[in-house]
């Protein structure tokens, strides 16, 4: 039986829990426990789907179904055990930072914490433009054509990404509605493209053949890695174990229920993509667009290139709304730490949210958004520095898994740890496009040493900075031999 922690640790849950802390018996920062089962499950549902996969997955061909469910199995369902486990040891704010922090030091955590906020704030811009090019189809075809035009491409995406940020700044009890919003929207998305790929099926049969045994070559083993990739994102409800009610067993319903959708989600809508068109006909930038447009001939329904827009826009709102809500809660707690600035610590007074972190995320996301429009050889230089972020993007489940095996769930870290070293190895392949393979591994390499150089920096200037008395100061539990 484990040991009951001590008394540090004791007080840290309770102020991440949201309850006055009984050392210094005043009201610290304060997260609201606004998540139920219905909530948290849609936000995971927003976290894990997302719809740019669909075309990339589609355009790579019918081995695709095959690597979902290797994926599913493999991957999705040991971070799903994973997490929640560590949500049930660690029932506070803070997720992959939190739990790298408690299991093996500040250090780790805070290279966790770096590497996943950073991936995401360069995610983040590419992500969001290309649910906007798919949002301007929505009215036609003339307004599609400002999907070209950088001006009105830069302002709606401006607007998606602070939409999606902007509700849950005002709290959980607001934000929520993003994240449900997008959750709903992913379950029609899939529904309508089943509903259609069924009546096309019927009409002429399918525009594929299903030989779903993954082709192998060099060229395309790094989308391997991509489909992992995919199916991560369960580690994002988990950042919000401070906000959830009944957190242990919620996030374990919550976690099934929406690992379930996802599987579902990816398998179905890549299915009814190859039963509408062959992979040679698709892109992965306007693959919606096309698979609408051709159902829409094909069943003379002009308004289904339109809806499906339409919804993955909602979609693409729900996953920023809930990657960049929980993502905001590391640094919240580094805040808390003195590892960052104090304000990433605070709590906003009238909407008990990190306010602080969320608009840093945000602002982040805009600077990387407008230097991304600045001109093509910067943008070429961006693509390059996102591709650099792949393996550092990967980096932080090692941890996760690592600290899944200390809390007994051995086999799922077994599994998600192999899995995630294949994925890492696939990362460093060079794609097809790579002209100079030996370009492609040394900016790769420098970009993951920058990362973790840069995170280094900034955390020994919090090492040294003057921290004071704090009696929410985290130590490591002490632990029983049974964990």
């Amino acid at each position: 039986m484990p040991a009951t922690p001590s008394e540090p640790t004791a007080v840290f849950f309770a102020h991440m829990s949201c309850q006055p802390s009984p050392a210094s018996g005043s009201a610290p920062p304060a997260l609201k426990r606004e998540l139920g089962l219905r909530d948290l499950t849609l936000f995971a549902v927003a976290c894990i789907t997302s719809a740019r996969w669909i075309p990339i997955a589609a355009h790579a061909g019918p081995g695709s179904i095959t690597l979902w469910i290797l994926a599913a199995v493999l991957f999705m369902a040991p971070l799903t055990i994973a997490v929640a486990a560590l949500v049930a040891k660690y029932p506070a704010a803070g997720g992959l930072y939190l739990w790298t922090r408690e299991d093996f030091g500040p250090w780790p955590g805070f290279l966790c914490f770096w590497a996943y906020w950073v991936g995401i704030a360069f995610l983040f811009p590419s992500a969001a433009l290309l649910y906007v090019r798919a949002g301007f189809s929505v009215f036609g075809q003339g307004f599609a054509l400002l999907g070209d035009h950088r001006f009105y491409l830069l302002a709606a995406t401006l607007a998606i990404i602070w939409i999606a940020l902007g509700s849950n700044l005002m709290g959980m009890k607001v934000g929520k509605w993003i994240e449900n919003l997008g959750g709903l929207a992913t379950w029609a998305i899939a529904l309508l493209l089943v509903v259609v790929a069924s009546l096309v099926w019927a009409r002429r049969g399918a525009a594929t053949p299903m030989h779903m045994l993954p082709k192998w070559s060099w060229g395309t083993v790094n989308f391997w890695a991509a489909i992992a990739y995919a199916m991560s994102g369960m580690e994002g409800p988990g950042m919000m174990a401070g906000e959830i009610r009944e957190p242990k067993r919620t996030m374990r319903r919550a976690g099934w229920i929406a690992s379930a959708i996802a599987t579902a989600f990816y398998l179905s809508a890549t299915i009814s993509f190859l039963v509408v068109l062959s992979p040679a006909e698709i892109t992965e930038v306007n693959g919606f667009g096309e698979v609408g447009n051709r159902a829409g001939l094909l069943l003379h329904a002009p308004w289904l290139a339109p809806l499906l827009a339409l919804l993955v826009v909602a979609s693409g709102l729900g996953l920023i709304g809930g990657l960049g809500t929980a993502t905001s809660r590391m640094p919240f707690v580094a805040g808390v730490d003195h590892l960052l600035p104090t304000a990433f610590g605070r709590v906003h007074p009238r909407w008990g949210t990190p306010y602080v972190s969320i608009l840093a995320l945000g602002v982040a996301s805009t600077s990387l958004l407008i230097v991304y429009q600045l001109g093509d050889s910067v943008r070429v230089a961006y693509d390059e520095l996102v591709s650099m972020m792949v393996i550092a993007g990967f980096l932080p489940y090692l941890y996760v898994f690592a600290s899944a095996w200390k809390v007994g769930k051995r086999l799922s870290a077994m599994s998600g740890a192999a899995i995630t070293g294949l994925a890492l190895v696939c990362s460093a392949v060079p794609p097809a496009e790579a002209v100079h393979a030996w370009s492609f591994e040394a900016k790769l390499a420098a970009g993951t040493l920058g990362m973790v150089a840069t995170a280094w920096l900034i955390y020994r200037r919090g090492g040294i900075r003057d921290r004071g008395p704090r009696p929410q100061e985290v130590r490591r539990p002490e632990l029983g031999r049974g964990d």
